[in-house]
């Protein structure tokens, strides 16, 4: 194919998928009347809606651009990892916490995770404290800049810098009117269309299976018989049983506790609503994690992981998959559903972040100053914009360093960031939907410690798995989150004997009376 033929097709693409959501954020724009209208919409929408919203949400450019190079450059050890046992953890706990979160959020008028836990907790220190922590979801915004300036660039022939200015000032910018009401249309587009996109590359690698799934196999043992392994020595992430299973399972039943997927429930109409929307949101999720497999098409394409002599950097195996399988009819429209994944947790991040930061760190430090009613809630309303806007700009010169020195894959960087916050949140949310009467010491310290043993072990090389160059962060969240169930608990079962012992020692006391 020629390049200018992918140039033209590219950019009249790209144009007319601007102009599409533009046309929904402007729809979506008129819903929004106020701050909470922003944060957490116009609600009333419908259980289909919502469930391909999630679904969009949950899985992003990680799952359909970046995660299948892991697979592409490890083997089956990274797709039973991130594509089988995180996925089944991740909509197991999805099911059991969902309906209690949503129907004490909607109880107490929560705008954001930071309130839950505040108003949960009676705690606005607590809230304060997650409001500084939902900073770590930043390196989950610069995956996504990352991969769609990957699939972007090559396509326009055009220089990896302009594309991600352009994509940042056209994302961020849109995002400064619709909110929750805008995310919810878009999101539902690009579910849709990643639907159609997952299909095309699954079905892409199917002159592979020519002779049948051991001569599948046997093709991948013939580049590297650690590909068909189910734990890969050789590898950084996935040497052993520990790493694929264990840490990746802890990782998924956490991973429900991100702002912009725990708290999407909250758009249902109604409670009786809640079984649809999972339902649509965990098979098309099933279908976009299988997506990872595309992997195993790309190192088939690239055995030794070069284009025409140059060696690709495993963020852009995918991409370079595209260009190479697709003509350009067909690989637009795989574009299409790549540029769609990534967007769809990208509004979801821009969306929790920044009304966070506005409703939860500006707000209450502000005290008065904001004014009262009407007036706050406007002042409020231009805050939440100027944030974007730094937003931004953060995210663009953190993608850019990225894009020219990722510590093997700016994947590395999201889920240290990513799972250091969902390590902290996992008990406190746990606790608040299952513990009655829960002693604050308990989340708080159990939050506390997540975030020290996570960076503890990740930065201080405590182990084996995070003493290298590259280090895995989901052993630190893994032992993270299990370190924090157990000071909660503990400190939970210290506060209740206490309690119990006062209460003796009361009742003691009068009966001597």
């Amino acid at each position: 194919m020629q390049t200018t033929d992918w140039t033209w097709a590219t950019a009249t693409l790209l144009a007319a998928y601007a102009a599409v959501l533009l046309f929904f954020v402007v729809r979506a724009a008129r819903r929004t009347r106020s701050f909470a209208d922003y944060a957490v919409g116009s609600q009333g929408y419908s259980p289909v809606v919502v469930g391909l919203s999630l679904a969009a949400g949950v899985t992003s450019a990680a799952t359909f651009i970046i995660n299948p190079g892991f697979v592409a450059l490890y083997g089956w050890s990274a797709f039973v990892a991130m594509g089988i046992v995180l996925p089944i953890a991740l909509m197991g706990s999805l099911i059991v916490l969902t309906r209690s979160f949503r129907r004490y959020g909607s109880s107490v008028k929560a705008l954001t995770l930071s309130q839950w836990m505040g108003k949960r907790y009676d705690s606005r220190g607590f809230a304060l404290w997650f409001a500084v922590l939902s900073l770590l979801l930043i390196t989950f915004i610069v995956l996504i800049c990352v991969g769609l300036t990957k699939v972007i660039a090559p396509a326009l022939g055009a220089g990896e810098l302009p594309v991600l200015l352009g994509l940042v000032i056209f994302v961020f910018g849109y995002m400064l009117f619709g909110g929750a009401n805008s995310l919810v249309y878009t999101n539902t587009i690009q579910a849709s269309l990643m639907l159609v996109v997952a299909v095309v590359l699954l079905g892409s690698g199917w002159g592979h299976f020519s002779e049948g799934f051991s001569g599948f196999w046997n093709k991948l043992a013939a580049i590297d018989p650690a590909l068909t392994q189910p734990v890969n020595p050789k590898s950084l992430l996935f040497r052993d049983w520990f790493e694929v299973l264990f840490c990746n399972f802890v990782v998924g039943i956490a991973i429900v506790c991100q702002p912009h997927i725990v708290t999407r429930a909250m758009l249902l109409r109604d409670e009786r609503d809640v079984n649809r929307y999972l339902l649509v949101g965990i098979v098309a999720e099933s279908i976009f994690f299988a997506v990872l497999f595309v992997g195993f098409f790309a190192r088939l394409q690239f055995p030794d992981l070069s284009v025409d002599g140059h060696a690709l950097k495993m963020d852009g195996i995918v991409p370079a998959y595209v260009v190479a399988v697709f003509p350009v009819g067909m690989g637009l429209l795989v574009i299409l559903g790549l540029l769609s994944a990534g967007l769809s947790t990208l509004e979801g991040l821009i969306q929790s972040v920044s009304t966070t930061i506005t409703a939860d760190l500006i707000d209450p430090l502000a005290g008065q100053r904001l004014g009262e009613g009407e007036q706050r809630a406007k002042r409020l309303a231009t805050i939440n914009k100027i944030v974007i806007v730094a937003l931004a700009v953060v995210s663009a010169l953190w993608s850019y360093d990225q894009l020219l020195h990722p510590n093997l894959s700016v994947g590395i960087l999201a889920q240290n960031g990513v799972y250091a916050f969902f390590s902290a949140a996992f008990v406190p949310v746990l606790f608040g939907i299952f513990l009655k009467n829960t002693p604050k010491p308990a989340p708080i310290a159990a939050s506390v410690a997540a975030v020290v043993i996570h960076f503890s072990v990740y930065y201080g090389g405590l182990t084996y798995y995070t003493s290298g160059t590259v280090r895995n962060p989901a052993v630190a969240a893994a032992l993270a989150i299990v370190g924090s169930v157990v000071v909660g608990l503990a400190v939970h079962a210290l506060a209740a004997r206490n309690r119990n012992a006062a209460t003796v020692e009361s009742v003691h006391i009068k009966t001597e009376q």
